[in-house]
């Protein structure tokens, strides 16, 4: 029993804010898997959100790390969400191949409301609208968008419609997110967020096995309405659903041990994990080479106290320019 505990010990678990790629080839499905802290809290944290606007859009950057740590190529995978709630904007975007930035949009008003009348479920927060996938590969390629309705249903359920519609792919994801009060090593009060996820999808070596029953109102053929969900897959998706919140975002649980108490019994293989970092692509020469395609009117509008300040919405960086600097060269 010691050795067996010494070797448990030398295992090396990925932790926080790192994308672990799994497989679990008795069931053919492949995955990944993450738990956010460090990098989810300084993004939350620096905006100050309101507890539910941080949790929906902490629920997003889940959403977008784990699908964007798929890119094989370089470019920018971004999540967003608008609708005609008191939340009306999330938005995050995964740079190839590490960076993350995110930032919400709400109407403090209506917020207030909805808090007052205890509507805060996702579903109320962002009301009616769509939630739209968008695959940029720079500037040789144009952008795809996958867009998918906001139909009063949870934020994993919308993205398990989008893999339906988009890829065909039976896939089933998991999002949680989690306020944390605890004391720091001083036991000084501390707050955190911390969120958790997981994606996994069917892929057989035999592509009609992936056949999957067409949506509610789709428009499919008679075989595909009536088509019975393959075993292996309909086995992988029960487990998946048997994940409680807290284990995706508990840090005494871990990403590794989760997927071994899910598909232990199946030979669940994991690869190396992908770290990920709360890092913005705003840049003051960015900036000014906006700013410079104003008009002189436009220039003269935008400034207050001789000066022209913009903010970046992600990360809060405001980047203070002259008018002068702005001037086309003679």
């Amino acid at each position: 029993m010691a050795d067996t505990a010494a070797a448990l010990n030398e295992l090396h678990f990925a932790g926080d804010d790192h994308v672990v790629p799994f497989q679990v080839e008795g069931l053919d499905v492949r995955g990944r898997a993450v738990q956010l802290g460090p990098m989810l809290d300084a993004i939350l944290e620096r905006h100050h959100y309101p507890a539910p606007v941080a949790r929906l859009l902490a629920e997003v950057v889940v959403l977008t790390v784990l699908l964007g740590t798929s890119l094989k190529f370089e470019g920018k995978f971004t999540v967003q969400t608008k609708g005609d709630g008191p939340v009306d904007l999330l938005v995050a975007d995964f740079a190839t191949p590490e960076n993350v930035r995110a930032y919400a949009r709400f109407d403090h008003a209506l917020l207030d409301q909805a808090i007052a009348d205890g509507q805060t479920e996702p579903e109320q927060l962002l009301g009616k609208g769509v939630l739209a996938f968008t695959i940029d590969q720079g500037k040789f390629s144009q952008p795809y968008q996958g867009i998918v309705e906001l139909d009063g249903t949870s934020l994993e359920d919308i993205a398990g419609v989008y893999f339906r519609q988009s890829e065909q792919i039976p896939t089933r994801v998991r999002l949680a997110a989690a306020e944390l009060l605890d004391r720091d090593s001083s036991g000084k009060p501390r707050h955190r967020w911390r969120a958790g996820g997981l994606v996994a999808q069917f892929l057989p070596e035999a592509p009609e096995r992936m056949r999957q029953p067409d949506l509610h109102g789709g428009d499919g053929d008679e075989i595909s309405k009536g088509l019975k969900e393959d075993d292996a897959w309909a086995e992988a998706r029960a487990m998946v659903e048997t994940i409680d919140a807290d284990e995706l975002t508990d840090p005494l649980v871990g990403t590794e041990r989760l997927l071994y108490r899910l598909f232990h019994e199946r030979g669940v293989r994991v690869f190396e994990a992908k770290q990920v970092y709360d890092r913005c692509s705003c840049s003051r020469e960015k900036i000014g080479g906006v700013l410079k395609g104003f008009s002189a009117e436009e220039i003269e509008a935008s400034q207050e106290n001789g000066e022209i300040a913009v903010t970046c919405e992600f990360c809060s960086t405001t980047y203070r320019f002259e008018p002068a600097e702005l001037q086309p060269a003679e």
